[in-house]
């Protein structure tokens, strides 16, 4: 007998309703997992192939369906039963490095997202030191909405995996994770997949505001056009990201900031640019209007070199004249962490964050915008920074900050926007 729905079926569009971060410790599977909730493999970076690891931010996405004969939860029309799949829910997904070296691409990522899954592997201790970094980065970009995928079952013992599962317990005790569902899963085998995509149809859709100005953050900036290609069949310059609010219309006339980099008397000059919107992508679906849902491309009129290689990740756009300017300086209140997160094997002396220092250089993680900022004013926890490139500030703006120890940055603390 057919399993009974639990779930309403959503009004299918064509824009995702959530777009869903994958976080947690390099090679704990977050992308074999992707494969199996999306059928598509996220690292095409020609060095990702080589590596095996996740270096810049993966994109996929898909329609969760429920299958009308068994119940059974499936991203495929047929179910695997034979009987046809209704759809419930579209997603999109944004793959994010584990890696230590990365922690800004993974900032980045965390700024777009609305929920996220942090996948932990049941063969090694919890938690390792990216599982840590990671759920303070979603904390810090106000992610609460998580589901922990338990993976790599199928390499452990069952008294192992119930220790592994107690550690993942005792790790989010206290945490924005603290009541996050666990789902044990071996994604390389496609165990479980059903169950998860059962708690990704439980996730809550965020209320979006589409009445108010535009605004869309860069994470990515492509030139889509292959070398040789026909001048009169070049594509303009490709944004990726997410619209947080409003709307956006083929057609509109936008404004991106801080814009284009270029350099005069050895002074890094930032200049915004003014385009139109020539064509929007949600998936394989194009678009004439766009809401604040899921992961969007939008291809413009601008010149593709100059988007090509991420040149202009970490911009915002808007509506022409309606994009505040971006700001070289910030003034933030800022709060340190007692201990380095991500670190391990040290003592706790070494975990201890030290204060802050003048002229200390600092990764800031604000938007999708990773620069560095040097520390201009001091008076207490209050805090002046130079900024190396510009930044534009939103409303509940939440600033990440980072300290280069030995080689790698590490996140000591946040702050917030002081006006």
């Amino acid at each position: 007998m057919a399993k009974e729905k639990s779930l309403e079926v959503e009004q299918i569009t064509n824009q995702p309703v959530l777009n869903i971060g994958m976080a947690g410790h390099i090679d704990h599977g977050k992308t074999t997992l992707l494969y199996q909730l999306t059928g598509k493999w996220s690292d095409t970076h020609s060095e990702e192939l080589k590596r095996g690891i996740t270096i810049k931010l993966g994109y996929a996405d898909s329609v969760i369906k429920r299958c009308e004969k068994c119940g059974m939860l499936t991203i495929k029309d047929k179910c695997e039963c034979g009987g046809n799949a209704v759809p419930l829910r579209y997603v999109s997904f944004v793959d994010v490095p584990g890696h230590e070296m990365l922690m800004a691409t993974m900032l980045s990522g965390a700024a777009i997202i609305d929920a996220a899954i942090l996948v932990i592997a049941a063969n090694e201790q919890c938690p390792r030191p990216q599982t840590k970094e990671h759920l303070v980065a979603l904390d810090l970009k106000g992610i609460s909405s998580i589901i922990i995928v338990q993976n790599k079952v199928d390499l452990v013992t069952e008294e192992e995996a119930i220790k592994n599962y107690n550690q993942i317990k005792e790790f989010v005790k206290g945490t924005i994770a603290e009541d996050a569902p666990i789902v044990p899963i071996s994604a390389q085998q496609g165990v479980n997949i059903d169950m998860l995509l059962e708690e990704i149809l439980r996730l809550k859709i965020p209320k979006r505001n589409t009445e108010a100005n535009p605004i869309f953050m860069v994470a990515r900036s492509f030139d889509v056009n292959k070398p040789g290609t026909n001048g009169s069949s070049i594509f303009g310059g490709i944004l990726g990201g997410i619209l947080k609010q409003g709307k956006l219309n083929v057609g509109d006339e936008i404004e991106i900031k801080p814009g284009m980099t270029s350099k005069k008397h050895n002074e890094t000059i930032f200049t915004p640019l003014i385009t139109k919107i020539s064509g929007i992508q949600s998936g394989k679906n194009r678009l004439n209007e766009a809401i604040p849902s899921g992961s969007l491309s939008i291809q413009t009129s601008l010149d593709p070199m100059l988007t090509k290689a991420d040149s202009l990740a970490g911009c915002v756009v808007g509506l022409r004249g309606k994009v505040p300017d971006a700001i070289s300086i910030l003034k933030i209140k800022a709060t340190l962490f007692k201990e380095i997160i991500g670190e391990e094997k040290k003592s706790e002396e070494e975990l201890r964050v030290a204060p802050l220092k003048m002229n200390e250089p600092l990764m800031i993680s604000v938007n999708t915008t990773i620069t560095v900022g040097f520390v201009a004013k001091m008076k207490g926890d209050m805090i002046d920074l130079t900024l190396k490139t510009p930044v534009v500030i939103l409303p509940d703006t939440k600033i990440g900050l980072a300290r280069n120890i030995q080689g790698h940055w590490r996140l000591i603390g946040h702050g917030e926007v002081l006006k």
